[in-house]
């Protein structure tokens, strides 16, 4: 295992892979938002045009939030980037999520660290602790929302719920701490110079609640434009909705960045408060804000990077 692993990250340092790695990424989340756009096109026609902007922008700041997260606990375990730097590795990375198998943004972010001298078990270990704190906080959010949901929503996906124990106990820093040394040495790596703390599980929780509010915001915008009523409880559905169906599209890791699953979840929990096509119209546009918005960052930080070497500036510049 650490052989294949050394492996693969040797063919990622490798120009003509990297370059490759993200016309294939970037390629994969045109192709998402292509694939549907008659569909997403006719969600859109009598929608009110605010309504609209307003969601991406709270898709566009839900991204930032998640950078935010990530970069207070890489600060946590030994490495403060400047935030034009932490902007460039980590949107340029979540490309990575439009592949299949729910590890390339991961892959992407240990070698773009590397560039800022960021030691690669550390990288890995930021990003995988970012995510195990985005399953446990949005797993949280889905139990409140279970007891609201249609009862097809709980007989599917209640499993999730028994998934939050789990993932706390292992998000306690004595634990995750042990836990990342066993990774570390089955696979033959160094351990890491700075454990994780409380107070850094602490922030990026926060962080990442904050996150799921205004991802929450994105969909509750769109969902108001299509019909439904705009309500403090129908905001609460739709921020425990989304978390809920970004959690469940993660952990079923098989297909890009949860296509397919995270919109039938979301469609179950809004199948209450929406016609049948306005459940449809819903998802399909979160999917495509969000799409969009990656790609924004993503593209914003390939040309920071771009211009940043063009001045000669260092890679922690």
């Amino acid at each position: 295992m650490s052989a294949l692993i050394g492996r693969v990250m040797g063919a990622l340092r490798s120009t003509p892979v990297r370059i490759g790695f993200l016309a294939l990424v970037v390629v994969l989340a045109v192709y998402a938002v292509a694939s549907q756009w008659d569909d997403i096109v006719a969600a859109v026609s009598g929608m009110n045009p605010l309504l609209l902007l307003g969601s991406l922008v709270a898709g566009v700041i839900y991204v930032l939030l998640t950078m935010l997260a990530w970069r207070v606990l890489l600060a946590d375990m030994g490495t403060t980037l400047p935030l034009s730097a932490a902007f460039r590795v980590f949107f340029v990375s979540q490309l990575g999520k439009y592949m299949p198998g729910g590890v390339w943004n991961i892959l992407a972010a240990a070698e773009l660290g590397a560039d800022h001298d960021i030691p690669r078990r550390r990288s890995v270990s930021v990003m995988a602790v970012t995510v195990i704190v985005s399953i446990v906080t949005g797993a949280a959010l889905a139990v409140v929302t279970m007891p609201f949901a249609s009862e097809r929503l709980r007989d599917s996906y209640g499993w999730v719920s028994w998934t939050l124990p789990v993932f706390v106990v292992m998000l306690l820093p004595p634990i995750l701490n042990r836990l990342l040394a066993l990774v570390f040495r089955l696979t033959g790596r160094p351990p890491l110079e700075h454990p994780v703390s409380w107070s850094g599980i602490g922030a990026c929780t926060v962080w990442t609640l904050v996150a799921w509010a205004v991802a929450g915001v994105q969909v509750w915008l769109l969902a108001i434009g299509i019909g439904m009523a705009g309500t403090p409880a129908t905001l609460a559905l739709c921020i425990g909705g989304y978390a809920m169906a970004w959690t469940v599209g993660f952990l079923i890791v098989f297909v890009p960045a949860g296509a397919g699953v995270r919109e039938g979840v979301l469609g179950l929990v809004l199948a209450g408060a929406l016609t049948t096509g306005g459940v449809v119209a819903v998802v399909l546009l979160s999917r495509a804000v969000l799409t969009i918005a990656d790609l924004a960052m993503g593209g914003a930080g390939i040309l920071a990077a771009r211009q940043g070497r063009s001045r000669g500036q260092t890679p922690s510049e």
